[in-house]
């Protein structure tokens, strides 16, 4: 399908629904797992002197560009190996569904790096040259993440590789651009930020499971089988909320990140989920329930932190 004859008889119409396209090429629903990681660490940076609004816009843009374009990495692999049609779900779908050429989409990831790039010299500029060496590595982690000869996505890796870029570098980092060093309170609170991370890229390996096996892919998922698979999942849940607890009972932590408690409802409904159900597109409800929990618990543990400092 060619996305200029399916919008040609309006203008408007076509810049619209072109728009929307490249928008869920992104895959929005994801762009939280860099969000919240980056809101945590400013935040928690805030305990210990002023806040740098410019450094912390730049830190929030760069992370959400890395991750678009690992994100269009992803479209881009999984088309070229085959792995997406018009029926998969959880994937933008402009290539397979929407016409969109596959060297639109790789020059749209290369330029969404580029931008991350400069962002990133402006970041270093104003704290350390010592970041481009992990944002490097980082970008790196990402495009390897589907490119190259042995995918990331294609191992038992993807977990672990995930929730320590995503959550706990991006958690680190915005603590260190704010304050000029890394201590151990934000290492400490970026573990279950990790797991959470983590725990998206499992859920969508979950639902993927049949298909990825029958392409040839090793991912954790798969050598568990989908009931393992999903009693981990809950496990990677309870570690995440019962770190925080163990933080506040050790007096790390004030009370108040128990607020995290209230998203407990999303875990328990992605389990519940994922464990009556087979089919990919049945699974999607559970996927969903396990970004939000990523999502709320994040934004929940802000709202502790912050309220922590005016204490």
């Amino acid at each position: 399908m060619n996305p200029k004859s399916q919008f040609i008889d309006d203008g408007h119409a076509a810049k619209q629904s072109t728009g929307k396209i490249l928008w869920q090429l992104t895959r929005p629903h994801t762009l939280t797992a860099s969000f919240v990681p980056v809101l945590i660490g400013t935040v928690l940076a805030m305990h210990y002197g002023d806040l740098s609004v410019p450094l912390f816009m730049a830190m929030l843009l760069s992370c959400l560009f890395i991750q678009i374009a690992t994100n269009m990495f992803n479209e881009y692999y999984d088309f070229k190996r085959g792995l997406d049609n018009e029926e998969s779900v959880g994937i933008g779908g402009a290539i397979v569904r929407d016409g969109f050429r596959p060297e639109s989409v790789l020059r749209m990831a290369v330029g969404s790096y580029g931008i991350a790039l400069l962002l990133g010299v402006y970041i270093c500029m104003s704290s350390s040259w010592w970041l481009a060496v992990v944002g490097l590595i980082g970008m790196g982690i990402g495009y390897l993440y589907t490119g190259g000869p042995l995918p990331i996505s294609s191992t038992p890796l993807g977990e672990l590789l995930a929730g320590l870029c995503m959550g706990s570098a991006f958690i680190i980092i915005s603590f260190f651009i704010q304050t000029g060093y890394v201590n151990g309170e934000s290492v400490l609170i970026s573990i279950p930020v990790a797991i959470l991370v983590g725990a998206i890229n499992m859920a969508n390996n979950i639902r993927d499971r049949e298909g990825d096996e029958k392409s040839g892919r090793k991912t954790l998922a798969i050598l568990l089988g989908h009931k393992k698979a999903v009693i981990f999942l809950g496990i990677l849940f309870a570690i995440a909320y019962l770190w925080i607890i163990g933080l506040v009972i050790a007096g790390i932590l004030t009370p108040w990140p128990l607020v995290v408690l209230l998203s407990l409802p999303k875990p328990l409904k992605a389990y519940r989920e994922f464990i009556d159900k087979k089919l990919p597109v049945q699974m999607m409800p559970a996927m969903k329930a396990t970004a939000q929990t990523n999502t709320i618990f994040g934004l929940l543990l802000s709202v502790g932190l912050f309220i922590s400092t005016l204490d």
